[in-house]
């Protein structure tokens, strides 16, 4: 059976792992995000602070995968919960950074006028210097949505979902008929789907960045 057979053979198992690949990612991004920038936030101010943070969420990336998820098997057992914390600990670092990054760029000027007219820190922060810093932020989050597609395959190791499971089905079983083809729609059905988030980052971009900024 070669290649294009076994897609239009297993195309609903595969389209399923897919389906699964890409939501976690999704809501492990949308954690990530969330925790990273509210990280940004807290600590760009100090530069100690700042340092730490990225010092710390950067610490997590020299941990290996698989060891991360097999540390966490005994804690939270398989399945879903090893997969969520990993991937959310492996996002941090390109939000974390990108978030101090870009708000520190913010042109000190511009919070002085904000302050002038009288507006408090947190307007300051929301109606200023986010909405500012939001094209690093949105950067950091595209690098990280690359990374996390391909470690979410390895996922699978702790029975999670996604497209993992048909490469290490496939690697398990070298030398049988369907061995590379599961490997192959496994690893291709990975990039596609992180083409289609890229593609769809470009467009939150172009919609929520303005013009003279992208300028």
């Amino acid at each position: 059976m070669n290649f294009w057979e076994y897609l239009g053979n297993r195309h609903q198992q595969i389209l399923t792992d897919a389906y699964q690949h890409a939501s976690v990612v999704f809501q492990c991004m949308v954690l990530a995000t969330a925790i990273g920038v509210l990280i940004g936030v807290v600590t760009y101010r100090s530069e100690w602070a700042g340092n730490l943070a990225t010092l710390s969420t950067s610490t997590i990336l020299t941990i290996p995968s698989l060891a991360m998820i097999g540390l966490l098997i005994p804690l939270v057992g398989l399945g879903v919960p090893p997969t969520v914390i990993t991937l959310t600990l492996y996002g941090l670092l390109p939000i974390v950074r990108n978030s101090i990054v870009g708000l520190r760029g913010v042109d000190p000027a511009l919070v002085d006028a904000a302050t002038g007219i009288g507006m408090s820190r947190t307007r300051r922060l929301t109606r200023v210097e986010l909405p500012l810093a939001w094209p690093p932020i949105l950067t950091g989050i595209r690098v990280s949505t690359q990374m996390l597609m391909g470690i979410a395959a390895i996922a699978a190791y702790a029975s999670g979902p996604g497209l993992g499971n048909l490469i290490f089905r496939g690697l398990a079983s070298l030398g049988s008929s369907n061995a590379l083809n599961q490997v192959l729609a496994g690893t291709v059905g990975i990039i596609v789907l992180a083409l289609l988030f890229d593609a769809a980052y470009v467009l939150i971009g172009r919609l929520t960045i303005s013009r003279g900024i992208r300028v």
